[in-house]
């Protein structure tokens, strides 16, 4: 059945997806490339000399709002054409062409000539297209290549035949596409680390270019106002920045780093998501940011039992999990209300934290986590050859036990003999965590999910720990623990609950799963999920009891945090609290919310048990 949201009705203008697509990194020099572009689907890279229609970017081909509604094959080359302007008022400018997201390998051309290849379908990715740019139009040129599931690149859930809990393969542009222009030195890259044991906030900034401005003290300045929301807002501090004398050189690149105190403090939290502006000048290039006075961490209560803490005290994580799916338009959410409302939804359910599955969203998204306060648990995309389903899901659900004796050096049996592939997967962590770092909404890193090529865990968490150690870990997601990361995690489906205290803090990381056929608001007669219901009461009441018999009596034990299956329907898989087109809430509001707000009350005695 073809569904779609309200919020794909709303797209009467064009560009779609308007809003500036880089809330951490923001400039005034804006062009969104966005709308409709030529496209071509071919047998060979051949250039196409003529197109075979339009398509609207950054929708897929495979979605019904690119107006293109076609698979690309693994063997097939996606074309993408539009003509281009110099943007430039100030012709000593650099003018930058910036991609979202591009799946899975694209080839960029301005005026036939070649300037990059880019692999990888989930990051962002720029271009310095001013060498190329001529007086009048210019050609702009996208070569796409997806090879999908069968090979060991990255590809989270998306599956060429896709069933059950694998969705719809999508491919090429499916994120926002946009041109800035920047000074000759420009800032490139701005990392904020907050430190609230010193009410202090850390920031290093990446240069680019040659220009000298390390003496021109007005030239370099940061000003950190109060929050957007503060009624009083004002500068809480203006400083020069001080250049430092050992900064890194590499090329035309360099790195100053420098730390404010703060004269007051307003820690972040899902319950007052409270975020300070930033304004920095360097040189002639000023961008505006933001950042979040929060920690997070792990401690003891005065049981011995390790609980999730933040800001230095004992907060449960009561979630959902969200693979980011949409009917009309796959990966790329319609609008940005659309991203609102799921966030939106959750809040107002009482839930306060979401599980990204599988998939990296466009920064947008976890900027609005930001500003409504929802804590987000982040996967890794997964990838690796073909999975082997009695080893990844029927073994270990039923044997749960016996798959933790399980080492993840069999790479065999993890779908990761690909060393090509190990190499991607740890380069696509470093690229993550920079292009997530600043996002106070995050909190924790998930590098791998229920065995979906899963290779060298307890290697891979120190890795990811000498990237960002101001993050808790979960390393395996599931079944194949390795006994390392911060938490013990649990996907518990069909066996019993039991939770007991463990050498790291217990967290259910999935379960539920339960469906509801909502007719005319499904993808297919196909159901896939765990336990059918036939009304919004029996699945309420499924909920509920779940909670109440299991989850409040293991907090008490230890339970951290859970995870519920899942925020929405997506194509077969009906197992959401909102049907797939968000136009059907399939639970008792009113219940669900009351059944959150015990468990956040049983959850905060935790506190009373604190050192």
């Amino acid at each position: 059945m073809s569904l779609k949201t309200k919020f794909s009705d709303l797209l009467t203008s064009m560009p779609p997806l308007p809003e500036y697509p880089r809330p951490l990194l923001k400039r005034n020099s804006y062009y969104n490339l966005n709308g409709y572009w030529d496209y071509a689907i071919t047998k060979n890279n051949k250039m196409p000399s003529t197109y075979d229609g339009k398509i609207l970017v950054p929708f897929s081909p495979e979605s019904s709002l690119s107006s293109v509604n076609k698979q690309l094959k693994p063997t097939e080359f996606l074309w993408y054409h539009r003509v281009l302007h110099d943007p430039r008022v100030n012709k000593n400018d650099r003018v930058l062409l910036q991609f979202g997201a591009v799946d899975q390998t694209a080839d960029i051309y301005v005026n036939d000539c070649h300037l990059l290849s880019h692999q990888g379908g989930y990051l962002p990715f720029s271009i310095d297209i001013t060498d190329q740019l001529i007086t009048g139009e210019n050609s702009l040129v996208v070569m796409v290549t997806d090879v999908s599931d069968t090979s060991y690149h990255a590809r989270g859930k998306q599956k060429l035949e896709c069933s059950g809990m694998f969705y719809t393969a999508q491919s090429g542009i499916w994120q926002t596409v946009f041109m800035e222009c920047v000074p000759s030195t420009y800032i490139k890259n701005l990392k904020i680390t907050p430190d609230i044991d010193t009410n202090s906030v850390s920031f290093e900034l990446t240069i680019v270019g040659s220009d000298d401005f390390s003496n021109m003290k007005d030239k370099n300045t940061i000003a950190i106002s109060k929050g957007s929301a503060n009624p009083n807002k004002g500068n809480l501090i203006k400083k020069e920045i001080q250049i430092e004398e050992d900064f890194l050189t590499k090329e035309d690149f360099f790195h100053t780093s420098f730390t404010i105190t703060l004269p007051e403090v307003h820690y972040w939290s899902p319950e007052n998501p409270y975020l300070y502006d930033i304004s920095i000048t360097y040189g002639n290039d000023v961008v505006e940011s933001y950042f979040a006075m929060r920690k997070i961490s792990i401690g003891m209560d005065q049981n011995n039992i390790l609980r999730l803490f933040l800001n230095n005290k004992p907060y449960f994580h009561n979630g959902l999990l969200d693979q980011g799916y949409w009917p009309e338009s796959l990966y790329t959410p319609p609008s940005d209300e659309a991203m609102i409302y799921d966030i939106t939804m959750i809040k107002d359910l009482g839930f306060n934290m979401l599980r990204k599955h599988a998939k990296l969203e466009p920064s947008r998204w976890y900027y609005h986590c930001d500003r409504l306060g929802v804590l987000v648990w982040q996967d890794f995309v997964n990838g690796g050859s073909s999975y082997r389903s009695w080893f990844v899901t029927i073994f270990p659900t039923i044997f749960p036990r016996f798959a933790t004796l399980i080492k993840d050096n069999s790479y065999r049996l993890f779908s990761r003999t690909d060393e090509p592939g190990k190499e991607d997967y740890l380069s696509d962590m470093k690229c993550t965590v920079e292009y997530l770092y600043n996002h106070p909404s995050i909190v924790l890193w998930v590098p791998f999910n229920e065995g979906w090529g899963q290779f060298d865990s307890i290697k891979i968490t120190e890795y990811l720990k000498t990237l960002d150690n101001t993050r808790l870990i979960d390393s395996a997601s599931g079944w194949f623990d390795q006994g390392c990361g911060d938490v013990r995690s649990l996907h518990i489906y069909f066996t019993p609950m039991r939770f007991r205290p463990r050498n790291r803090a217990l967290v259910l990381s999935e379960f539920g799963g339960y469906t509801l056929r909502i007719k005319s608001h499904t993808y297919s007669e196909t159901t896939y999920g765990y336990r059918h219901y036939k009304t919004k009461q029996a699945l309420t009441d499924a909920i509920v009891s779940v909670y109440e018999k299991k989850i409040f009596p293991g907090i008490e034990k230890g339970l951290c945090a859970t995870v519920y299956t899942q925020l929405s329907d997506i194509e077969e898989e009906i197992n959401g609290l909102i049907t797939y087109d968000r136009k059907v809430l399939k639970i008792e509001k009113k219940r669900i919310q009351e059944m959150n707000h015990l468990c956040m009350r049983e959850a905060s005695k935790m506190r009373k048990l604190q050192k």
